[in-house]
């Protein structure tokens, strides 16, 4: 397995939309683990094939508190939305250290692919419900500083990428 870099906004790769994927196939279920892999390293409870620069319908996800049950979601989609909406704070690897709140639905159903390629439905409630909805929208090119205001939008890239230039500073 291998750790693999993590776009961080306001890369603009983190705006392609994902294609589905067409077989899940040693190279799909290598994704698969060397994504697990990245986002436990950098502690996250979730990841999108996107941020970390394939564009892919593949999600990892492991929202346990043992940090021990991870979930695969290839090819996901919603077929389920409550009309119950939750406000939850939010963050994201590709966003590191910025966090705020954002609207989703409280409840959703999704039906994906496991690692192995068999197909499997998911009810998703509290924090899982979450994680499915903000994953999803990285394979639409979503990033979920999308939902705030612009004004906060265009202060979190201007800190971003001063964090960037610092980072890529010291390291000269």
């Amino acid at each position: 397995m291998a750790r693999l870099n993590i776009l961080r906004y306001p890369d603009p790769r983190l705006h392609t939309v994902a294609r589905e994927v067409r077989e899940v196939d040693e190279r799909i279920r290598r994704l698969v683990d060397d994504m697990l892999e990245t986002m436990y390293d950098a502690e996250g409870v979730g990841l999108a094939a996107t941020q970390v620069d394939v564009h892919e319908r593949v999600i990892v996800m492991d929202t346990s508190d043992s940090r021990d049950r991870p979930l695969v979601l290839i090819n996901p989609r919603i077929v389920e939305a409550s009309t119950e909406m939750a406000v939850n704070e939010e963050g994201c690897l590709s966003v590191p250290q910025i966090y705020d709140r954002v609207e989703r639905h409280a409840r959703v159903t999704v039906q994906a692919l496991d690692r192995a390629g068999e197909p499997y439905e998911l009810q998703a409630e509290g924090l899982t419900s979450v994680c499915v909805q903000h994953e999803m929208d990285h394979l639409l090119g979503k990033v979920f500083v999308e939902y705030l205001s612009p004004l906060k939008r265009d202060r979190i890239r201007t800190k971003m990428l001063k964090r960037t230039r610092d980072e890529l500073q010291r390291m000269r």
